[in-house]
């Protein structure tokens, strides 16, 4: 199977994208890039996470052009394709319907540095404008939007994360969901407190070295 690990980790975490309750149904999309082939592997539409199979995520070139899968790709592969185009250090995308980040899209509102962990998106989580789902505009809207950051609301409908990997991507988008919420009941309480850009400096430092170095073989 062509792109097997690739095919692989778009059922699994689309799953786990489901049991985080990131999504719901058949809400969201997942996928990965091949840079040596500019191969995409991508979630399908309309078929349930739990019912996915590996030979069910689809794989496209840059344009879009189906290379494998009798599946239809999912309706959003345009902005997957556009994110890839516009930033090469993008290997995969998680577009998720969690409900705080949709809230906060909902209502129009960035989310702050409520909460150190935003540093996973970057100094903030920006809003990018309503288009239709699926649309040429959307495409374009996100590609525009993402700048350097790791996190995009998208107005009145849901989250994009990106990352160096899946794993990556799905952490930031989980991350994000908490933040979110954060905010939300923060908000609902009173006035929180927004860290400054100069500590969300030091955070975005320190993040470099978060975490396991691999080990050269």
């Amino acid at each position: 199977m062509k792109l097997k690990d690739e095919r692989e980790a778009v059922v699994r975490f689309g799953l786990k994208m489901v049991e985080s309750g990131l999504t719901t149904g058949t809400g969201g999309n997942l996928s990965i890039i091949d840079r040596n082939s500019g191969t995409v592997a991508v979630s399908p539409s309309g078929i349930e996470y739990a019912a996915l199979q590996p030979q069910d995520v689809v794989l496209t070139d840059m344009q879009g052009n189906i290379m494998d899968g009798k599946a239809k790709p999912s309706s959003e592969l345009g902005f997957h394709l556009s994110l890839y185009h516009r930033r090469k250090d993008i290997q995969a995308v998680v577009h998720t319907h969690s409900p705080y980040a949709v809230t906060m899209a909902c209502l129009g509102w960035e989310i702050p540095a409520v909460h150190y962990l935003v540093g996973f998106a970057g100094k903030k989580v920006p809003l990018a404008p309503y288009a239709t789902f699926g649309t040429l505009e959307l495409a374009e809207i996100v590609a525009e939007y993402i700048g350097d950051y790791n996190a995009l609301l998208l107005a009145n409908h849901g989250l994009v994360a990106v990352g160096s990997g899946m794993d990556t991507a799905f952490a930031v988008a989980e991350e994000i969901e908490f933040v979110a919420r954060i905010y939300y009941q923060t908000k609902s309480i009173g006035n929180p407190v927004i860290l400054p850009d100069e500590e969300m400096d030091t955070v975005l430092e320190k993040f470099k070295t978060y975490g396991q170095k691999k080990m050269a073989k």
